[in-house]
């Protein structure tokens, strides 16, 4: 019997050892692939976009992300603000590139956001790219996502970019974000997979996109976990683009940041099986995009595969100090890649100096583990203070 919890133990060990080695797995796997970033080239066409804009409860940011839209270098767009459950007195914008529009009914839910505004085009567009009310749009985001658009893609991820780092904790956030930017984004797509789906900042061909999600329900949090999935059974590759930037707006307050990761979690425990089908259906026939993309959904929330390793490490350096070696190098391994992600990315001091500030950050995330059951009951929206207070559906 004791054999038998031995080997069960090791088991579990070497599965999140192997979480932890991911980044260095891709890392290698990409040295054999041609993607790249397409840091030099430049966009042939110009095509129709849809620009779907949601907000739910509050609007205060709305004129600021609406503006930053129609600062565009690009013409062929519509602007599609969804108010849900909005006061929109107040809105008035003086450009017949924006249609604001108001549900009758409250739609608590990213998707029937979407839909609604897509019932709402008043032409048909060949793609579609989802903003969240607290961002900011760089000028040259579509001509960014054109470029992949060109090549044959029909999903691009690009990048969501702190437009605040006014407080630890919105430093300690785009830290995390840097992180996964690299390795389930850049490194994930470069490896031969698909990049990983943010919430905002991302575009698809929009018959694609109906395919996907025209004929589901969610409520809740989550829609970018199920479109995903959707996309990836397709067989459709999801490109990255680190030169589309939208700003989004990170938690800078606690009680914003114990309810927003209670939500991540929850919709993690709750999208955990899409990562077992997806495993399952890239085995047979062999599927390299969703192999690698399946495990990715299936790696821990970083909080949580750091804590649970950690007791490893200390639980070995008594029982199996070989091993505890093994766990040394390990976090070796992560340690390079987090810092390597933020010298690549160019992180803001900021973030560096916040970092002796990561214990704290965990231990409110630790609390949002044991909230996340209720999450969706707690809260359906992220509140936002940075230049107004301000929801949003993630």
């Amino acid at each position: 019997m004791m054999n038998v919890l031995f080997y069960i133990l090791l088991l579990v060990q070497l599965c999140l050892m192997l979480q932890l080695l991911m980044p260095l797995f891709l890392f290698i796997l990409s040295l054999f692939k041609n993607r790249r970033n397409n840091q030099d080239v430049r966009a042939l066409s110009s095509p129709d976009y849809a620009i779907i804009v949601t907000a739910y409860q509050q609007t205060e940011q709305l004129p600021d992300v609406v503006d930053s839209i129609l600062k565009l270098n690009y013409d062929n767009y519509l602007v599609y603000v969804v108010a849900d459950n909005c006061d929109v007195s107040a809105l008035n914008f003086n450009s017949n590139k924006v249609i604001l529009l108001r549900p009758p009914e409250t739609l608590a839910s990213n998707i029937k956001s979407h839909f609604y505004a897509i019932r709402n085009f008043r032409r048909h567009h060949e793609l579609l790219t989802i903003i969240d009310s607290d961002n900011l749009v760089d000028e040259e985001y579509l001509n960014e996502l054109n470029v992949f658009f060109d090549n044959g893609y029909e999903a691009v991820q690009g990048v969501r970019k702190a437009k605040n780092l006014d407080t630890r904790y919105a430093c300690l956030d785009e830290a995390g974000d840097i992180y996964y930017r690299l390795i389930d984004r850049k490194l994930l797509f470069e490896a031969g997979s698909s990049a990983a789906l943010s919430g905002s900042g991302m575009a698809f061909n929009t018959d694609l996109y109906r395919q996907c999600l025209e004929k589901e329900e969610l409520a809740g949090a989550g829609f970018d976990k199920l479109l995903q999935y959707q996309l990836l059974i397709r067989d459709t590759t999801i490109a990255f683009a680190e030169h589309a930037i939208v700003y989004d707006e990170k938690t800078s307050r606690t009680n914003q940041l114990v309810k927003q990761r209670s939500r991540w979690i929850n919709t993690w425990f709750k999208f955990a099986y899409l990562g077992l089908k997806m495993l399952f259906s890239s085995i047979f026939p062999p599927n390299l995009n969703r192999f690698l993309f399946s495990l990715m959904l299936l790696r821990l929330p970083l909080f949580l595969l750091l804590g649970l390793s950690f007791i490893c490490l200390v639980v070995d350096v008594l029982v199996n100090p070989w091993l505890a070696v093994g766990w040394v190098c390990v976090f070796l391994v992560f340690v390079i890649f987090f810092v390597y992600s933020l010298i690549y990315f160019k992180a803001d001091s900021r973030i560096f100096r916040s970092l002796l500030s990561a214990p704290r950050f965990v231990f409110f995330q630790v609390l949002a583990l044991l909230t996340s059951r209720k999450a969706n009951r707690i809260s359906v929206a992220t509140e936002h203070y940075h230049g107004g207070k301000q929801a949003e559906i993630k």
